[in-house]
């Protein structure tokens, strides 16, 4: 069936109506509350008798480069490994992260560097708008394909709020330790996005099957970004601690962390295998697992061989993941999740939160010293025990699953909205459907897509 004009008219308009309307309501709240800090302003950094190399912008922007490029390379060249989606796994990814770098600065601000009626915003502020991005991206790889951009820009609306909500909760309410994230990142954004993929079910996506996997070129690019995530994940993981021996100690663990999980996924890759042949999906996501299981502990005495036990733990497990839960998660689950993220963020980060709780339940003066008050200051100051700060640790776990079930269930519902428009069963997984594609993808689809009127989305 060709695309109808009113189909065709509404898709014409509904992005750029949304794009346009966010965007002059952002720019209207940033005029009236965002302001520079005080290491940003001119007027204010020269009152104090500073010299220049002290300003936070020295120490913080390595990391905040480093962190932007995972964003918006790494993560979106990992999922261009669609054989005809390359146009838009690199896209949406660069269009989700810039209206998600945004917003999220308002609704961080507002929760976290709301003083005297202002958002006041300098570096840090950017490095956390990037950690919510990833959020957001991940749990975009879990409805890869099967949405639209108008959906996705809805979903991040939603997803930015409840993701700044969470961390509110976590870090300032119940003073959770989580650097680098394995519960507000990726545990948040892997089972916000399953669910809302499980509410989007399309039981008919058979039909796209043949365009869900890789070529060997796509399987290449995808493999530039895990490169990319993989050398620049321990200034992800570090950039938010304390300067000093706490983002010293957290790049060094997630380094070694990262290692393991690598031999850990080359290992069980061939083990797997009928033939003792690697598996490129294994590599690109599994050997990535390191990173995300130390994000909660990294920063904490882990000690050395506890980052590589950790690493080589969840490449293990994520490796099983792919091979083995993630056709159970659709025939039983009625979850489809295009990219496995359940198998690098979601498993990974419960793992790493659970190792936060025990390494935060062993802490104690004689490990820590004076650094005791940077990674616990509530211990330090004697106002919990270690096992009270495991326990708060493991109930942030529960808030964070709490805050992702139902905030992906309220989004499967909005995104489920009529007047949304979003690909057909038979069109998933096809650029074509939203990109001009210079010279198509085939010399046999030469023509014009004829898009199909959209199947009711279960």
């Amino acid at each position: 069936m060709a695309e109808s004009p009113r189909r065709a008219a509404g898709r014409r308009l509904l992005l750029p109506l949304l794009c346009l309307f966010f965007q002059g309501a952002t720019a209207i709240l940033f005029a009236v509350f965002v302001r520079y800090n005080h290491e940003t302003d001119a007027a204010l950094w020269h009152w104090g008798n500073h010299s220049n190399a002290a300003n936070e912008f020295y120490f913080r922007y390595p990391s905040f480069q480093d962190v932007h490029v995972m964003i918006f390379v790494g993560f979106g060249f990992l999922m261009a490994f669609l054989q005809r989606y390359g146009f838009s796994s690199v896209g949406f990814t660069f269009f989700l992260a810039a209206f998600a770098l945004q917003w999220s600065t308002l609704i961080q601000g507002f929760l976290h560097a709301f003083h005297g009626g202002h958002i006041h915003v300098g570096v840090e502020s950017m490095i956390n708008a990037d950690f919510c991005a990833g959020a957001v991206l991940i749990s975009f790889g879990a409805i890869l394909g099967k949405t639209g951009p108008a959906q996705l820009l809805l979903m991040a609306l939603l997803e930015v709020v409840l993701f700044g909500v969470n961390e509110f909760v976590l870090l300032s309410l119940l003073g959770v330790r989580d650097a680098g994230g394995s519960m507000t990142i990726h545990t948040f954004g892997a089972y916000f996005g399953l669910v809302l993929s499980r509410v989007l079910y399309r039981p008919r996506l058979e039909k796209s099957k043949h365009r869900q996997g890789s070529v060997y070129h796509s399987d290449l690019f995808a493999m530039i970004g895990t490169i990319f995530l993989w050398i620049f994940w321990p200034s992800f993981n570090s950039a938010p601690t304390s300067l000093g021996d706490g983002q010293h100690r957290t790049a060094l663990n997630t380094y070694y962390s990262l290692t393991a999980s690598t031999l850990s996924t080359f290992a069980l890759s061939a083990l797997v295998s009928r033939d003792g042949r690697l598996d490129m999906v294994h590599i690109q996501n599994a050997a990535l697992a390191g990173g995300v299981v130390v994000g909660t502990s990294s920063e904490m005495m882990l000690t050395p061989f506890g980052a590589l036990a950790a690493g080589f733990l969840a490449g293990t497990v994520s490796t099983l993941g792919y091979k083995f839960f993630t056709p159970i998660l659709e025939s039983k689950f009625k979850v489809q999740d295009t990219c496995g993220v359940h198998n690098l963020h979601g498993m990974p980060g419960i793992l790493g939160a659970l190792l936060g709780v025990l390494v935060a339940g062993l802490a104690t003066h004689e490990a820590y010293g004076d650094g005791l008050e940077n990674v616990f200051p509530l211990i330090a100051e004697g106002q919990r025990s270690a096992t009270s700060q495991a326990m708060h640790q493991l109930f942030g776990l529960f808030v964070t699953l709490m805050f992702a079930s139902v905030g992906g269930g309220l989004g499967g519902l909005l995104l489920k909205l009529p007047c949304l428009d979003y690909p057909s069963d038979s069109q998933c997984y096809e650029d074509q459907v939203y990109w001009e594609v210079p010279g198509e993808h085939e010399d046999t689809a030469q023509e014009p897509l004829r898009v199909e009127e959209p199947d009711t989305q279960a």
